[in-house]
């Protein structure tokens, strides 16, 4: 039975490493690293909506050359007609090229490098993927869109984070999956335990480059990429491009195409405001006060560190709020009952640190809360991103110690 077929054999898995001290289920290279002054007058700007003229794709999904198997699914799924990223990315990839795709978050790059890939592993089986992503959240998010697509199709696939029993990882890799999805510490972890032999896996996927580069990950990944197949294709998604993403790119793909729809650093659709204190305890009071307003009804509340998003979250939930906690120091399993508590609006607050910035597919959050001022402003884009999305006006509200 194929791994696509039943998700009790599609596994997640921890591994308590001794040499691996936890920051997010990663590795030692992904602490969080020392902040950078930022204006405080770049948390400031109002929010103005721009009408989005419709995009004309060239292509429907009952287009593209792909088996009819996934034609099927992606009809069930309801998909008709695909995104510009997937558009422009799809009829490409199908042809064999290397792409780099610069696209914000929440434009439908899973699917768009997710169906050439399965459908090469469905056309011959003796092809093999790896997808690798900076988180836990993004890497499951990846792998459930993975499962729906290729639903009944055969594909034998393993994911492998941080967070949960590491035998069940081992039992899948045994069963020589077509497709790995990933984070590169675990990933790097059973390349040193050979549980993992990558030589045969021809097709690659680096999902937000960017933000695993700025994690620490540079050394992980490169070593994960020179195991992989000379003869292969590669995926590199990212929001930007700076030099480290260039480099990496250079290094690992072949005369890739690169296909850009970004639209911006900031949503135009979310309003953006700082919130002055003079003391710790005006600090929750303050929030306290936004958290009552009538038009806050799903937030996202970030904080530094482990410790102080637990204390942030016990002091809410103290308050009469309902609330929980996402961070590095959870296991896997608190981890995804908390954010499915969140997305099915069992709780409407979610405490979190730097881990839940990106991977979060949460399209009806109206607040984000910088409790913590951000270490950098690519920080702060990426947690801002998590509102004002569908169309909707969100709010970005950044608390600032007053001088």
């Amino acid at each position: 039975m194929s791994y696509y077929q039943t998700r009790s054999r599609f596994s997640t898995s921890k591994f308590n490493s001794s040499r691996r001290p936890k920051y997010g289920g990663q590795t030692k290279s992904s602490r969080p690293k020392q902040g950078q002054y930022i204006d405080p007058a770049k948390f400031v700007k109002v929010a103005k909506p721009v009408e989005q003229t419709a995009y004309q794709a060239n292509h429907q999904f009952g287009d593209f050359n792909i088996n009819q198997k996934l034609k099927d699914n992606l009809l069930a799924k309801g998909y008709k007609s695909p995104s510009p990223i997937q558009d422009q990315t799809i009829p490409l990839a199908l042809q064999g090229k290397d792409i780099i795709g610069v696209a914000n978050t929440g434009t439908g790059k899973t699917a768009a490098f997710a169906i050439p890939i399965l459908n090469r592993l469905i056309e011959d089986k003796n092809n093999r993927a790896l997808i690798i992503a900076p988180t836990r959240e993004l890497a499951q998010q990846i792998e459930q869109e993975c499962r729906a697509i290729a639903k009944n199709s055969g594909i034998c696939g393993a994911v492998l984070i941080g967070g949960s029993p590491m035998s069940p990882q081992l039992r899948d890799l045994k069963n020589r999956p077509n497709i790995v999805i990933g984070t590169p510490g675990r990933i790097k972890d059973h390349l040193e335990r050979r549980s993992l032999d990558l030589s045969r896996f021809n097709v690659a996927v680096l999902d937000e480059v960017d933000r695993m580069l700025d994690m620490g990950f540079v050394n992980d990944v490169t070593s994960i990429l020179s195991n992989l197949s000379p003869n292969r294709q590669s995926f590199f998604f990212s929001a930007t491009i700076d030099r480290k993403v260039s480099a990496l790119i250079q290094s690992f793909s072949n005369d890739p195409v690169t296909i850009s729809i970004k639209t911006g650093d900031t949503s135009d659709n979310v309003h953006q405001d700082v919130v002055r204190f003079n003391s710790s305890q005006e600090k929750i009071d303050k929030l306290h006060d936004i958290l009552i307003q009538s038009e806050a009804q799903k937030i996202l509340v970030f904080d530094e560190t482990q410790r102080s998003v637990e204390r942030l979250s016990k002091e809410l939930v103290q308050r009469g709020f309902d609330a929980n906690a996402i961070h590095g120091g959870k296991s896997q399993g608190q981890r995804q009952k908390a954010l499915h508590s969140f997305k099915n609006n069992e709780i409407s607050i979610l405490v979190a640190t730097d881990v839940a910035s990106r991977g979060i597919d949460v399209n009806d959050i109206t607040h984000v809360i910088n409790f913590s001022v951000p270490k950098t402003f690519d920080d702060y884009i990426h947690r801002i991103g998590r509102t004002g999305r569908a169309g909707r006006i969100g709010h970005a509200l950044t608390f600032v110690a007053s001088r």
